[in-house]
């Protein structure tokens, strides 16, 4: 299956699903989505700092259980109609999962991409030459 004959939703859904391993348990982190021609093109999980006292590593707290992990998909795809007229950029979501209650949160970041290199046959036509441009 070619992944520009599929919806971006299925193709977010398919990358929460791939890192539905690293998901579960994390506390906090991002999700990076790169998109280029409404297709995505990489993927990854840039997961929150362990920290440590004194060389030692401090236990964190409980992470996203699986049904959580379910949620933050359904989401993220949800997340999508606000998604304005671009093709070209990264999506980023970002989540924590709160102690307290056991509760998590997430906020969305879209970022939309453009390559000036590719316009520049728009505005100048190929017979001119540099010198000739204002």
């Amino acid at each position: 299956m070619e992944m520009d004959s599929v919806s971006l939703a299925r193709q977010v859904d398919f990358v929460f699903r791939q890192l539905e391993g690293e998901l579960t348990n994390a506390t906090a982190g991002t999700v990076l989505i790169h998109v280029r021609n409404n297709a995505v093109g990489k993927f990854g999980m840039r997961h929150h700092p362990i920290e440590s006292r004194n060389g030692k590593f401090e236990q964190g707290g409980q992470g996203l259980t699986s049904s959580q992990v379910q949620a933050f998909r359904q989401m993220a795809i949800d997340a999508l109609k606000y998604r304005r007229d671009w093709t070209h950029g990264e999506i980023m979501y970002d989540f924590s999962v709160r102690s307290s209650a056991n509760s998590w949160s997430a906020s969305i970041l879209y970022e939309s991409n453009y390559n000036m290199a590719s316009w520049n046959t728009r505005y100048y036509p190929k017979h001119q030459s540099k010198r000739e441009l204002p």
